[in-house]
């Protein structure tokens, strides 16, 4: 079992429109609404690549009861055009007074550009904290991995990841962290297993904005194994067995709304699979890439998924 915690989920709205053009109206030819927030992403996918699924965090409100539903939704868990299993997450959100953020984006179908809106989480209050910290124990004791993601809500202290992967580690579970900020530089102080930045976000971490040396440099505040999202240009992995770059095979367009999201999944699948790291980032960047080409934030191509694979080119760096 893999556990998902998203502490700010949200509902995912996706609008495309043919053309977006400031300052005027637009006709939206098409609407999609689904359970999002990094984790509930992570949590689709891997329940679509076959494996049992848990997501946690928190739910409110009329937006959330929404989520919950979609969540509860047996086509939930599938990618777009996947053919095989429709497994769904396991819902073991929290309930909270507050209600669940809204998420907007707006696909432009003539430059295929992405204009994102997020509304700001709930306000989380001691009471609600202590409940979750219960149900995540909870958790721990029957989880394979555990993934923590996204940003914090407020009322949520800021060494909130970093408490959340030592009771990981206190209860021998391979942790990935994927936040950025103040979260991520006390949660790498934690040691988690996996870390998962984009390059801004490790740049803005180390001070260096030069993915392998800042990578480096992430590994030697904590982390175990740094794995670096480059846009286009694929993933870079700084591990204790080596360094990898993995890069698609070509760049596409569409929405990438999701896509680190669907990178960690592959990454968390191959942990719990045991793959040689390797076969582990080109699964991440297929994935990756697959769910640019998905119409709607946190699926994938599984058609495409599967066709991109073997032509993920995976370099290993000499040196340590």
């Amino acid at each position: 079992m893999i556990v998902t915690v998203t502490l700010n989920a949200a509902l995912d709205i996706t609008y495309r429109t043919p053309a977006l053009v400031p300052h005027t109206t637009h006709r939206v030819s098409e609407v999609a609404e689904r359970p999002g927030g990094k984790g509930l992403n992570v949590a689709r996918v891997l329940s679509a690549l076959g494996h049992e699924t848990v997501v946690t965090g928190f739910a409110g409100g009329r937006t959330g009861d929404v989520l919950r539903e979609l969540l509860g939704d047996r086509g939930y868990g599938a990618g777009a055009g996947a053919g095989g299993s429709r497994s769904r997450p396991v819902d073991a959100l929290v309930p909270i007074s507050g209600s669940t953020r809204r998420t907007l984006a707006v696909v432009d179908e003539t430059s295929g550009d992405t204009t994102q809106l997020n509304e700001p989480g709930p306000t989380i209050s001691s009471a609600e904290w202590s409940d979750f910290l219960g149900a995540y124990e909870r958790l721990l004791t029957g989880a394979d991995a555990v993934a923590l993601c996204g940003s914090l809500p407020p009322g949520i202290h800021v060494g909130a990841y970093a408490e959340l992967i030592r009771r990981a580690r206190a209860a021998g579970v391979p942790v990935l962290l994927d936040t950025s900020g103040e979260p991520l530089r006390r949660g790498v102080a934690a040691r988690p297993d996996l870390v998962k930045p984009n390059a801004d976000e490790l740049a803005r971490l180390t001070g260096s904005r030069e993915p392998l040396r800042a990578a480096r440099d992430a590994r030697r505040r904590g982390a175990h194994a740094v794995i670096a999202s480059l846009g286009p240009d694929g993933i870079l992995a700084a591990t204790p067995d080596g360094i990898w770059q993995a890069t698609p095979p070509a760049s596409v367009k569409g929405n990438p709304t999701g896509a680190g999201d669907s990178a960690v999944a592959g990454l968390l699948s191959g942990l719990v699979e045991h793959l040689p790291w390797p076969a582990r980032l080109a699964r991440a960047v297929a994935l990756a890439t697959a769910t640019v080409l998905a119409p709607a934030a946190g699926e994938f191509d599984a058609e495409a998924y599967e066709e991109l694979l073997p032509r993920v080119t995976v370099t290993e760096h000499p040196g340590p």
